[in-house]
């Protein structure tokens, strides 16, 4: 199947959907945080593997910018579960998008990637929106957790340049999906995480059938499904857009939390929701109109 612009910026709506489920399910889940990211992780590496197989079969035929998103996927699984245990759910998903910003300062220097004003002016209306969106949950309290949600946002930035990256330095080369770096982060992380899980059950802790059904569903949907789209779509679109289209998630997230443990958004949250989405909405279809436009001008 050929993937177009427009189709890849689709495809990253609908994983973030699936990402935007975490929250709730995390939250759920009757489970310390490492055991939580073991499990799910070792789920994740399955549904990846059999979606999008990896071009490296052993970590020696990994590049060195496949360990950095490998790495940097690690991080960002472990620290962001750990972030929404140790905080609230809206502190841990708001915190980790400062992503973007990552990707805006050190995009133009890893990878060579104009950043334009349209991009910098996105940027600033998501931040405010996600600010006025979660202005009753962000407080000064769980500090700890609100820290790993940033140092998580830090990593999924680099998850991001460290797969684009590795595009350019394959060059035609390169495999059709940049699902590497993702199934081995994953891999990792299971390897790193699963010794505290087996811990615990050795301990005689046992989760229930809800939570074991939970992370069934993080593990296949929220993380292994996710993930394989949005490696395959990864090089069909900018760093940029792979980062901005799915901040999205942070809108769904409140929902799923309502829906499922009773967590209503105040009327801020409303108001940012809608200048988030309004403000992603307007650049994809700007990006969109022109590319056609391009388009039209070469075939014309």
């Amino acid at each position: 199947m050929t993937i177009t612009h427009t189709r890849a910026l689709l495809l990253l709506a609908l994983t973030a959907a699936l990402w935007s489920s975490g929250g709730v399910f995390i939250k759920l889940v009757q489970w310390d945080a490492l055991s939580i990211a073991g499990v799910r992780s070792a789920i994740a590496t399955i549904a990846i593997g059999l979606a999008t197989p990896p071009r490296a079969r052993s970590p020696r035929q990994l590049t060195g910018f496949e360990w950095g998103a490998a790495i940097a996927c690690m991080l960002t699984m472990v620290m962001f579960v750990a972030a929404t245990k140790l905080t609230t759910a809206a502190n841990a998903i708001l915190l980790q998008y400062t992503a973007p910003v990552h990707v805006a300062l050190f995009g133009a220097w890893f990878l060579g990637e104009r950043t334009t004003r349209l991009d910098w002016l996105t940027i600033g209306v998501v931040f405010a929106g996600m600010i006025l969106f979660f202005l009753d949950g962000l407080s000064a309290a769980n500090m700890l957790g609100n820290g790993l949600a940033i140092a998580s946002g830090m990593s999924f930035g680099w998850l991001v340049l460290f797969m684009r990256r590795n595009i350019q330095f394959l060059g035609a080369n390169a495999p059709k999906t940049a699902s590497d770096g993702v199934f081995w982060g994953n891999l990792l992380t299971a390897v790193v995480c699963l010794p505290f899980a087996f811990q615990s059950l050795w301990g005689g802790f046992m989760p229930s059938f809800q939570s074991w059904l939970g992370i069934i569903l993080l593990g296949v949907f929220q993380l292994g499904i996710s993930y394989a789209i949005y490696s395959r779509i990864i090089p069909h679109v900018t760093a940029l857009e792979a980062i901005l289209i799915p901040v999205v998630e942070p809108l769904l997230n409140p929902i799923w939390v309502a829906l499922f443990a009773g967590e209503l958004p105040g009327f801020w949250a409303i108001v940012g929701g809608i200048v988030v989405v309004g403000a992603v909405t307007v650049r994809s279809i700007l990006v969109m109109h022109h590319e056609r436009k391009r388009i039209r001008q070469t075939l014309g």
